[in-house]
């Protein structure tokens, strides 16, 4: 005689209960935004959603000042959020309500962009993704039909890559994968790049990991947590993708790089290894600035918009652009 032994699936990792991730492998999402910020939509920046991955059925969220006039030319920006590369969409509210100041305060063109997320989608999936999305800006510009509501105001020679958190790291990857002027992207052309709390990992602790605050919104914890449901299977916190100076990681001492912002609040777990990044990069003669903001912890500027971090930074993206504009 035989018996069967069933065992309920039991959740082994759970996202802000937004994800959870069970022990026979099976996933539950919900729609429910783990920040809910006021989105203050007062028509003065109008915005649209487009595909730019048919094949995955990814899209991204244009956005441009409903003031823009045709044949005005605007700054391009990308926006790729962040959400540890588990979490969030372009149509989240702390990403809708930063997209639209963006566009209002810079009088820029917004392109907000999805990528795939894991623990479904592990890296580097969601660094393709980024390819594949500024691959589309490219189409865009070399279409014998485009999308006018674009390009009758779009400046595809200024054209700048915002990162934020997990979106930082794959906006680092861009910057590495095209290279300073972006020459594949032609008549793209990306100047710089802002890299907000840059999403970077490794084996080894650093001191703001082992430091920083438990009850933290972004806490050393829930950090181990996305990397576990993200890194390829298999691999460690020192992979590639993961720690752009681990023992596995190709040196970025020769490689040529466009102009870098890089912020971080001196309250942020991530903060002694975005400092370490900005300063490799500056003793191997990148051109990278390193911005730390008092007081503030990771996401500042879309937590709390309206401290003085949230529009001391604005400012800092407005002047990046402006320097970087000139040819």
């Amino acid at each position: 005689m035989s018996s069967t032994t069933t065992t309920t699936p039991y959740v082994v990792e759970d996202c802000r209960g937004v994800l959870q991730f069970y022990s026979d492998g099976s996933i539950v999402r919900s729609d429910r935004p783990t920040l809910n910020v006021p989105v203050h939509d007062d028509g003065s920046v109008i915005w649209k959603d487009v595909t730019f991955d048919p094949i995955h059925g990814i899209q991204l969220r244009l956005y441009k000042p409903s003031s823009a006039i045709t044949n005005t030319k605007l700054p391009i920006i990308y926006y790729i959020h962040g959400g540890g590369f588990c979490l969030v969409y372009r149509t989240w509210p702390i990403c809708q309500s930063y997209c639209l100041s963006l566009a209002s305060e810079l009088q820029a063109i917004i392109v907000s962009i999805d990528y795939r997320l894991a623990p479904e989608n592990r890296l580097p999936d969601a660094i393709e993704d980024g390819f594949t999305a500024v691959k589309w800006l490219q189409a865009q510009a070399l279409s014998d039909n485009p999308d006018t509501w674009l390009t009758d105001v779009a400046d595809f020679d200024r054209v700048f890559i915002v990162g934020d958190s997990a979106g930082a790291n794959i906006a680092h990857h861009l910057a590495v994968g095209l290279g300073p002027g972006s020459p594949d992207l032609a008549p793209v052309r990306v100047r710089g790049y802002v890299f907000f709390g840059v999403y970077l990992g490794g084996i080894t602790r650093v001191r703001s990991e082992l430091e920083g605050r438990k009850d933290s919104f972004w806490n050393l914890e829930i950090s181990d947590r996305m990397w576990r449901l993200t890194i390829p299977v298999g691999e460690t916190r020192d992979h590639p993708l993961v720690n752009p100076f681990g023992p596995a990681s190709p040196s970025l001492e020769t490689v040529a790089l466009d102009p870098i912002l890089a912020v971080s609040g001196n309250c942020d777990i991530l903060k002694d290894r975005i400092e370490d990044y900005a300063r490799r990069l500056k003793e191997w003669g990148k051109k990278i600035e390193y911005v730390e903001f008092e007081g503030v912890d990771h996401g500042f500027h879309y937590v709390n918009p309206d401290c003085e971090a949230s529009k001391k930074l604005m400012e800092d993206i407005k002047r990046f652009i402006t320097e970087n504009s000139i040819n």
